[in-house]
């Protein structure tokens, strides 16, 4: 590698809870906020908020990068000079663009840049152009195979990204238009309603049902490199990154250790096959839509899709328990509603909320003040916690 010895581990993050989650082994984090991203969903961090947000990175020892990579309409111009201003009075270490109004804003403000992958940048040239532009890194398209990463990486001298792990689009670099076709809602703009993960029938002439696979023809498997660390290492790639803000915070503590384990282990010569298959079953645990290498080694075919599976394929899904009511800190206990299932001691819970992200084992129940073994949907029972949760939190067995 002539650019680092070490790449950095970076996760896709759209709260504290995230944060929490991952910060024991990410190197960085992204996120955006309420305006200019690709998961509008995604607003529990405001402009209001983000020095805040950006102070809690940086207070667990990460990097904080801004995604600021939808379209820029005409309307939206004041959006992103606000947008821009915030990240700069905030600190960030880098905002995430493609569009020139958010890059030049950057550069002006004295921010450094990251090419987001909606720019599809697949050759040496583009690189250097946005490199000209004051770009620091550029995170390529997930279209390229590895050998034209190691050939664009020959010819460049800005850092490169690449992703190893999470959703693919089933468009060029993420620029589909689906959404907005059939429903006015703009994958570009951050609310693609994800169309291509619907179940559709290829219908021919004369109303003719072609055969198929399966009910999902667009739905693309997400990629999984866990098991390609030493050459993803060899080619050059300064950073890691694992697509998922809007992943739920167990999926990105246990994405983001898989990886960090796989990486260290490459480092320090204990990467093995056994390892390996620990971090696949580990990984599979999690939401997934089934596993592949994406483009890294040429274009996939069917592999590369799932049509018989829905949006989920792990075995092992997490149950909806029910809602904490309260907190006590001196008895380091919760009121915890249970509105679709009951609980048992020794059941493995995650309790999440916006700032909350505790995963732990059942220790002791009590109902109507005896303590309990079991308590059955429709209680409200109280639930020894290890730290604090909030009001509103939800608790989900795992």
């Amino acid at each position: 590698m002539h650019k680092s010895s070490k790449p950095e581990l970076l996760v896709g993050v759209r709260n504290l809870s995230g944060l929490k989650a991952c910060s024991g082994h990410a190197d960085a984090v992204y996120f955006s906020t309420d305006r200019l991203s690709l998961r509008a969903k995604a607003k529990e961090i405001t402009l209001e908020t983000l020095d805040d947000f950006v102070h809690e990175v940086k207070a667990r020892g990460l990097k904080a990068y801004l995604a600021v990579n939808s379209t820029v309409y005409e309307k939206k111009l004041g959006d992103a000079s606000d947008v821009i201003n915030a990240a700069s009075d905030a600190g960030v270490d880098a905002v995430i663009a493609w569009d020139p109004a958010i890059i030049l804003r950057a550069r002006k403000a004295g921010i450094r840049v990251h090419i987001s992958t909606q720019a599809n940048i697949t050759n040496h040239e583009t690189a250097n152009f946005y490199q000209n532009l004051g770009a620091e890194r550029i995170i390529l398209s997930r279209e390229l195979s590895l050998e034209e990463i190691r050939e664009i990486n020959q010819h460049t001298e800005v850092e490169i990204e690449t992703f190893v792990h999470g959703a693919m689009c089933m468009a060029i670099s993420g620029r589909c238009h689906l959404s907005a076709y059939i429903l006015g809602k703009s994958g570009n703009c951050g609310e693609c309603t994800q169309p291509c993960r619907w179940k559709w029938e290829l219908h021919g002439e004369n109303g003719f049902v072609a055969a198929s696979l399966g009910k999902y023809l667009l739905s693309a498997k997400d990629l999984c490199m866990i098991d390609h660390i030493p050459i993803l290492l060899e080619s050059g790639i300064v950073a890691f990154k694992v697509e998922g803000r809007l992943r739920d915070p167990g999926y990105l503590e246990m994405v983001s250790r898989c990886y960090r384990e796989a990486i260290d282990a490459c480092i320090e010569g204990n990467y093995t096959p056994e390892k390996i298959e620990s971090w696949k079953h580990k990984l599979a645990s999690v939401y997934n839509r089934g596993f592949s290498t994406g483009f890294y080694f040429g274009t996939p075919g069917l592999e590369g899709f799932s049509p018989e599976k829905d949006m989920n394929a792990s075995k092992k899904q997490r149950r909806a328990v029910g809602v904490i009511e309260n907190y006590y800190p001196k008895q380091q206990a919760a009121a915890l509603r249970l509105l679709e299932e009951g609980i048992s001691v020794g059941d493995e819970i995650v309790i999440e909320g916006n700032t909350t992200y505790l995963r732990q084992q059942v220790r002791s129940l009590e109902k109507n003040g005896e303590t309990v073994d079991r308590a059955e949907k429709g209680y409200t029972v109280g639930l020894a916690v290890d730290e604090q949760v909030r009001k509103n939190d939800r608790v989900f067995i795992i």
